[in-house]
């Protein structure tokens, strides 16, 4: 898969209402959820106990924190656009996600992005990012949201 290279405001602009591109499948491990179960101190048993898991839960297997899922997204997120020219980037915000189905460990997963909009706030881009999180072999997303970025350009 080949990377969208952005250089400006102009160039960003051209891709408005179209597909960004997808990533790369990500596997979601075991040792990955108890690490992020430790540093979220989230150690709920569906996410960290695999014997109970299989035991007592719905999925059949531990499933990765919803938010862990949500933190793959600027990993990801690079691997479909590299933005030039930047000051600064910041994530300013979050709309409408939504957590359609859990992701069972040892799940593949990558991201899918269109530009929904695009807006110059005097010298300020807001962007404006649908987004998917695809499960391979699944039907539904993890989930879906838009993401709202700034870029600073120089």
């Amino acid at each position: 898969m080949s990377q969208l290279i952005i250089n400006s405001f102009e160039e960003f602009e051209e891709y408005i209402g179209k597909d960004l591109g997808i990533s790369e499948y990500h596997t979601i491990t075991q040792e990955q959820i108890n690490k992020f179960a430790d540093a979220t101190l989230d150690h709920q048993w569906i996410h960290t106990n695999p014997e109970k898991a299989k035991a007592e839960g719905a999925f059949g297997n531990t499933i990765a924190h919803g938010y862990l899922t949500l933190s793959l997204v600027p990993f990801l997120w690079e691997q479909i656009v590299q933005v030039n020219n930047l000051k600064m980037l910041v994530n300013y915000g979050i709309e409408s996600l939504r957590f359609a189905q859990p992701v069972v460990v040892d799940s593949e997963v990558r991201l899918h992005a269109k530009l929904a909009n695009i807006t110059d706030l005097r010298g300020t881009v807001k962007t404006e990012m649908e987004i998917k999180l695809e499960i391979k072999d699944q039907r539904k997303p993890a989930f879906t949201g838009k993401l709202v970025f700034l870029y600073h350009f120089k």
